[in-house]
């Protein structure tokens, strides 16, 4: 499954009207398109369709829609937008597969499940979500519907065997894994001293 990207600009000719100058703004979105198709969204699938734009809301080209719904319309598109939106729509279609561990470098909970799944002898996709947008946005889109859209997300967010397990405290649940309490762990500058 793939997300469907639609772009309505305002080109071409109808009967006896006739555009002969593209749009800029129009121009500027169709190139932006096309550039993310080529880099940050190389990997993910999508198909061009045509939709009625005016039944989705869309009026003022250039339109931009992204599962049949309007994301962008009446100036050039952000580029983080569609990326955002094409990956959120791929995650809804394709579900994960594998041992996939989302996170962060200097994440030590991060670096505790990677060791967890290293110790169960659990090879593992991980995917940083800090250097690489694509993953943070696939991980958001992924987690919302599974915690709730209020519910703050921090890293890391695994996956075993494509079900989703949370954070490396229900890792170490799931492989049975006794945590050793670290002295400090969830103190601020706010706690009381002891």
């Amino acid at each position: 499954m793939a997300a469907d990207i639609v772009l309505y600009r305002w080109a071409g000719n109808w009967g006896p009207f006739r555009i002969r100058v593209p749009c800029g703004e129009c121009t500027l979105t169709r190139d932006i398109i096309c550039d993310a198709l080529r880099h940050e969204l190389r990997d993910v699938d999508w198909l061009s369709h045509w939709w009625r734009p005016l039944l989705r809301g869309g009026w003022h080209a250039p339109i931009v829609m992204v599962d049949g719904h309007v994301i962008s319309q009446g100036s050039a598109l952000n580029r983080g937008v569609l990326c955002q939106k094409v990956i959120e729509a791929n995650a809804r279609k394709s579900p994960l597969a594998g041992n996939v561990l989302f996170g962060k470098n200097d994440c030590p909970h991060c670096k505790r499940a990677k060791v967890y799944l290293e110790q169960a002898g659990m090879a593992f996709d991980y995917r940083d979500v800090v250097e690489n947008p694509v993953f943070l946005y696939d991980m958001l889109a992924r987690v919302k519907p599974l915690v709730g859209a209020a519910t703050p997300i921090a890293v890391p967010q695994i996956w075993i065997d494509g079900n989703y397990i949370g954070s490396a405290d229900a890792l170490a649940t799931t492989l049975a894994v006794s945590v050793q309490p670290v002295r400090g762990r969830a103190v601020s500058s706010l706690s009381p001293a002891g």
